[in-house]
């Protein structure tokens, strides 16, 4: 008999900046993704202040996702979904992000992506917010910086939930909103980049910008989630955070208390806000010894204890290692790097596979916030070899997920409320990291190359026919 319960909310998950592709279609606008180019693993991706002729921008195109819906839903459905994890473009339903009124040809274009998942029994889970500013509020307002993106927000948030209000249940306010907390999340998140061009990896750090607009992102969320509250009684809202577990490099002291601060800053910060209602204590003295003064108003400490999220999510895919000592190898992965752990293999882009730190996650999260949770990011980029008869064989594939579905059932079996599980990429997309199509997550093959090439055609990989049948047995059947 399965551990995991039997509304288990098997998926996959997806990003609209990078899969839909139709960048200026139907009346879109241009986001932040939409002046990102491709990059790789060696070389960093740019972005540049306006569009211009002699850059690849990946994101205008992905893979089509907007024009072949209803193929990759179907396949979906095949493999037995029963959630299917996606997100809103922010700019195809306000352009610029400042419209009073939306547009109603975006509208129209997810109404008729939702009405694909139901009719196939798919239970669409929606991030609002996912890596998508519309780069005008970059322009205007240096992004999250601004209070003024609360009202824009706003107007969205009422515009989605009042014409989806039937066909959306489960919400997640912003993709991994702890980016904030990091350099990198400048260029992804907060959009606190106003006038910059060049590469990612350059990106000025400007605490003080950042966390002044991770307190309007927190305003916002919480606000968003009151609303629905009073307005949608039938939704459910979450979080999304980016959990880049940490351990002690040694057994040193210094490590120690190291790694606690890390894990305070980046993993708890956030969610300590969003699920309990305040700024955690521990934030104090790290903005006081980083010279972050918080601006707030009358009120917002009361719409934050009001605007709590009602389960918890998170994107798992490696852990790393935090130690003072100088002679600790340094290691790569999702959004921040940490330190090479000995007992740990690494994938093809240098992210560490640990599929038992997912468990020890689950449970960490669990004992400190007691509500339902999900996984809804997981997954392992790898270079996938087209054979000639139309196949990928990828076996690493289905190590990678079955190692850490296993965990999961041992963490379900610690007594954490596990609700729900959806592996990143479950359709080959644009890497939100770097860029480029050649680190693929999916189940599905989408001949798209990185030099613009390929007709989108998709083809079931092997981890296809193995995850329907994990899906088939309630995470039973494994092999």
């Amino acid at each position: 008999m399965s551990v995991f319960r039997d509304d288990f909310l098997w998926g996959g998950a997806c990003a609209a900046n990078q899969f839909e592709g139709a960048w200026n279609v139907d009346g879109k606008g241009e986001s932040v993704p939409d002046h990102c180019t491709n990059g790789s693993h060696t070389q960093p991706k740019w972005v540049t202040t306006s569009i211009r002729p002699d850059k690849f921008y990946p994101s205008h195109d992905a893979i089509d996702f907007y024009h072949h819906y209803e193929e990759d839903i179907a396949l979906f459905a095949e493999m037995g979904f029963k959630t299917f994890r996606t997100s809103i473009n922010w700019t195809r339903i306000f352009p610029t992000g400042m419209e009073d009124t939306p547009n109603e040809a975006g509208l129209a274009f997810y109404d008729r992506v939702f009405d694909c998942c139901k009719k196939h029994g798919i239970e669409p889970l929606v991030t609002i917010s996912h890596y998508e500013l519309p780069y005008t509020l970059v322009e205007k307002y240096n992004g999250w910086e601004s209070r003024e993106l609360v009202g824009f927000f706003m107007n969205y948030c009422k515009a989605i939930f009042e014409r989806y209000q039937d066909k959306v249940k489960y919400w997640l306010t912003f993709n991994e909103i702890n980016a904030g907390t990091m350099p990198f999340g400048a260029l992804v998140s907060t959009g606190t980049i106003q006038g910059y061009e060049g590469p990612m990896t350059n990106l000025p750090d400007k605490p003080q910008e950042r966390y002044q607009a991770l307190h309007h992102q927190f305003v916002a969320s919480a606000a968003a989630v009151k609303y629905a509250h009073e307005h949608y009684p039938q939704f459910k809202m979450g979080n999304m955070i980016c959990f880049i577990t940490s351990y002690p490099y040694t057994c040193d002291p210094d490590d120690i208390l190291a790694c606690q601060k890390q894990m305070q800053m980046t993993n708890w910060f956030c969610s300590d806000v969003q699920v309990r209602g305040e700024y955690p204590f521990y934030a104090k003295r790290y903005f006081e010894e980083h010279g972050i003064h918080i601006k707030t108003e009358p009120g917002d400490a009361q719409l934050l204890r009001e605007g709590k999220v009602d389960f918890y999510t998170f994107s798992y895919y490696m852990s790393n290692c935090v130690t003072t000592h100088k002679d600790a190898t340094q290691t790569e992965g999702n959004i921040s790097s940490g330190f090479k752990n000995p007992y740990l293999k690494a994938s093809d882009w240098g992210w560490q596979i640990d599929p038992k730190g997912l468990r020890y996650t689950l449970n960490e999260i669990y004992s400190r916030y007691g509500i339902p949770m999900m996984v809804v990011e997981n997954g392992l980029g790898a270079k996938d070899v087209l054979e000639e008869d139309g196949t990928v064989h990828d076996s690493y594939r289905i190590d990678y997920l079955r190692a850490h579905i296993q965990q999961m059932a041992e963490a379900v079996k610690d007594g954490v409320d596990l609700m729900g599980y959806t592996p990143w990429g479950c359709i080959d997309l644009v890497s939100a990291s770097t860029g480029e199509m050649a680190k693929r997550y999916g189940f599905i093959y989408v001949k798209k190359y990185d030099d613009g090439t390929g007709d989108y055609s998709r083809l079931r990989k092997d981890s296809f026919f193995w995850y329907k049948k994990v899906i088939e047995t309630n995470g039973e059947t494994l092999d």
